[in-house]
């Protein structure tokens, strides 16, 4: 199935509303799709059960927030649900790249690039619903230093040499 052969497979009824103008709807409802197929996969294997449940949450999340916004009155309060569909997207992009040791890493880059696409939507839409820019601040983090002679984990050679070598099983 590509996404040409599943638009033609959307129900009239969904089809017809003028939600379905809305490409990050489109999109999102693709994925899901989609997603129910990852999700089967995971389902599969005990040690993805769990992390199976969270991404189809996350994913159907998507497009039921940005339903849900298209329905509000107002461009603040449709700029809320957007966000929140915002916020889902990036859980399902991280959920993916997670589920990547068992859906295969075409899969999953594939399901990421897809997600990437509905969050740079979103991310043009709550703006311009809100009327202001949407503005995410780095915040800047501040980790105390401790003397090279510890163990601590905050210790930044002994932190990078963890994210160096990476025990596996």
């Amino acid at each position: 199935m590509n996404y040409d052969e599943w638009l033609k497979s959307v129900p009239v009824e969904i089809t017809d509303d003028s939600l379905w103008k809305v490409e990050a709807y489109r999109l999102a409802l693709f994925a899901t799709e989609l997603g129910w197929h990852d999700v089967s996969k995971l389902m599969k294997d005990k040690r993805t059960l769990g992390l199976s449940d969270q991404l189809y949450r996350a994913i159907g999340s998507i497009g039921a927030n940005v339903a849900e916004g298209y329905s509000r009155g107002t461009g603040k309060d449709r700029a809320r649900f957007y966000e929140y569909g915002l916020g889902s997207a990036r859980e399902s992009r991280d959920w993916f790249y997670k589920g990547r040791h068992v859906l295969g890493i075409k899969v999953a880059e594939h399901r990421i690039r897809l997600v990437g696409q509905i969050i740079r939507l979103l991310l043009t839409m709550v703006p311009d619903q809100r009327g202001s820019l949407l503005r995410e601040d780095s915040l800047p983090y501040r980790i105390p230093v401790t003397p090279p002679d510890t163990d601590s984990p905050f210790d930044p050679d002994a932190l990078a040499q963890s994210l160096q070598n990476i025990p596996l099983v």
